[in-house]
């Protein structure tokens, strides 16, 4: 059985005030593009469930929701043997871990043949699975739990300009803290009374954290504003996109950087 697993990007990200459990409160538009890994499930000739991904060391979040369905579930299938083909960058701001964690959640409801309502699960995995069950475009509330799907939109290109650098979630988190980015409660609901249907503008509130803690993402903000379009910071980073009208327009873009020996993806939005 195979699944793709939608890399997203962040066309808005404001930064709410952290909760007592230690999370922040978010409110997001999540935009899938077709940048994406490959998984394969079978049955395991071992006796436990495996993860194979070269790409990844240590513990994988798709491990853990193989671990996490069956608990759920109460399911008592043989063992599993999932494989990753990994081509969205690691720790990049681009949801590729949730990604594969929510692709593999699907990949067991087929293979289970349970209905079981996957968004519990997914939430216990991470703030950014539930809005990957289904790739599209979702507005994000909360820390990831309550979820709006909205319309398709119109064709567009982004560009995505990955980084030789990792950043932790959490350290980007605790910068955005220690700069005093969040905003009130009553600054999320303004925002989110005034967010109209169409692609909102590209926004980022963790990015000075992140451009804190990785100045390279200068360099690659420059490079998509450059081209005299709107560039931002990709979730926690390091991740720059930007935005194009077209894939075309994208592609184009592309191409430049390329010939200048900077790697970059030119992707298009994935549709509900």
């Amino acid at each position: 059985m195979r699944e793709l697993a939608p890399a997203k990007v962040n066309l808005c990200l404001y930064l709410g005030p952290r909760r007592e459990d230690g999370y922040h409160e978010l409110l997001s538009v999540f935009q899938s593009i077709d940048l994406c890994d490959a998984l394969e499930l079978r049955d395991h000739d071992r006796p436990a469930d495996e993860v194979r991904c070269a790409a990844v060391e240590g513990p994988n979040l798709a491990a853990r929701a193989i671990a996490a369905f069956r608990d759920a579930t109460h399911w008592d299938g043989p063992p599993q043997l999932l494989e990753i083909d990994k081509r969205i960058p690691v720790a990049a701001g681009l949801g590729g871990g949730s990604a594969d964690a929510a692709a593999t959640l699907r990949l067991l409801s087929r293979r289970s043949g349970l209905a079981f309502d996957l968004r519990a699960i997914a939430l216990s995995l991470g703030a950014d699975v539930p809005s990957q069950l289904a790739p599209g475009r979702w507005l994000v509330e909360g820390v990831g739990e309550r979820l709006t799907r909205l319309p398709d939109p119109d064709p567009f290109g982004v560009l995505v300009l990955p980084s030789k650098a990792q950043l932790s979630t959490a350290a980007v988190y605790a910068e955005a803290d220690r700069l005093g980015l969040p905003r009130s409660h009553a600054e999320l609901e303004h925002i989110r009374d005034t967010l109209g249907p169409s692609s909102p503008e590209l926004i980022n509130d963790l990015e000075p954290a992140a451009r804190a803690l990785e100045p390279t993402i200068d360099a690659a903000l420059a490079r998509v504003r450059g081209e005299g379009r709107a560039g931002a910071v990709c979730g926690s980073g390091p991740t720059v996109v930007g935005l194009f009208p077209t894939l075309q327009d994208a592609q184009g873009a592309a191409r430049e950087l390329e010939a200048a020996g900077i790697e970059t993806y030119a992707c298009a939005p994935v549709h509900n």
